[in-house]
């Protein structure tokens, strides 16, 4: 499924594909798929970084539910085996237009490649508070999304950490899984009346003060500690993650970027196509709040695309050596 490209001079100059994929998670192994059944020639790089990594199962993925992060990739990488994907554990260092459309692609490891189109599925890494024992926890009993996790913690007494981004958004909408939520306002110093009015009517306890760090038993949390010393009781906790996108190659390339609350994210259209031709984003590397039925769901749209174009480049190139 692939063929060496080769220069004037008969050298060769590396393996040629229709479509590298630059990482490995849901969106790119989707995009993967897709374009494997569309008989393209691709390849797929991962450097074995899934931000669900430290989460011991992922929900709300239809007919996925609670299924490992590990085995639900693992599974992706068997299903793109069977149409000659090819999946390299590696890392894109370098995308370069080669001036007629296409694109040169440099790996860690030494091997270059041809590329007619390029899936950016990079992702994003979540940026989490500097707390004593938040990283250690982070996917177990310390949190921050609800949908993904609220269900197994449901109706224990819940801590939410306030956060200068997000205010009290987190706290309310908590609620819906346990009716025995605490705010830290840690470093938020001012609630608006509305704030005080919503927590109250939801009834949320406040706590003012700075948080020092958790309280750990047997492998499990059992509190949130106060820098004053105090400790309140939690089995949960939610916190707001700052999410840092993986936007090394887009910005090298000169992807437009638009601003959302967290930051900028490259402008796609509904399919992912960024503002730079030949270049698709999805999943997380398009913005921090998709989940992985979202990721799947781009990568197939923008194999789908990509195919379409790729087809009739082909036709209008066949077309044009005809005149």
């Amino acid at each position: 499924m692939t063929q060496d490209t080769r220069n004037v001079n008969g050298d060769s100059t590396g393996t040629a594909y229709d479509v590298v994929v630059v990482g490995g998670g849901a969106a790119g192994l989707s995009a993967g798929l897709v374009l494997g059944r569309s008989r393209r020639r691709v390849l797929v790089v991962d450097a074995g970084e899934p931000r669900n990594a430290p989460a011991a199962h992922m929900q709300g993925y239809l007919s996925r539910d609670g299924m490992p992060p590990a085995e639900f990739l693992a599974e992706g990488r068997r299903e793109l085996a069977a149409y000659d994907v090819e999946v390299a554990e590696d890392r894109v260092t370098a995308v370069l237009p080669d001036g007629a459309g296409e694109f040169e692609v440099t790996l860690a490891g030494g091997r270059s490649v041809h590329a007619r189109r390029i899936v950016v599925a990079t992702g994003l890494v979540d940026e989490l508070p500097d707390l004593p024992g938040v990283a250690e926890r982070w996917g177990r009993d310390v949190l921050h999304c609800p949908y993904c996790h609220g269900w197994e913690v449901r109706d224990q007494p819940f801590g939410v950490i306030a956060s200068e981004v997000t205010g009290i958004h987190q706290a309310l909408l908590v609620t819906q899984w346990s009716k025995d939520v605490t705010l830290f306002l840690h470093t938020v110093r001012e609630l608006s009346d509305e704030d005080w009015e919503q927590l109250a009517a939801a009834g949320v306890t406040v706590v003012e003060g700075e948080v020092a760090g958790l309280e750990i038993e047997d492998d499990r949390l059992i509190g949130v500690r106060l820098a004053g010393g105090q400790v309140f009781p939690r089995s949960a906790l939610f916190v707001d993650a700052k999410p840092l996108p993986r936007h090394g190659l887009l910005n090298e390339l000169g992807a437009a970027m638009q601003d959302t609350p967290v930051g900028p994210y490259p402008a796609v259209d509904p399919t992912g196509r960024t503002s730079v031709p030949g270049v698709w984003a999805v999943g997380n590397a398009t913005g921090p709040k998709v989940q992985v039925i979202h990721a799947a769901a781009a990568g197939y749209q923008a194999g789908a695309m990509i195919n379409y174009e790729l087809v009739m480049a082909d036709i209008n190139s066949r077309t044009a050596m005809e005149l």
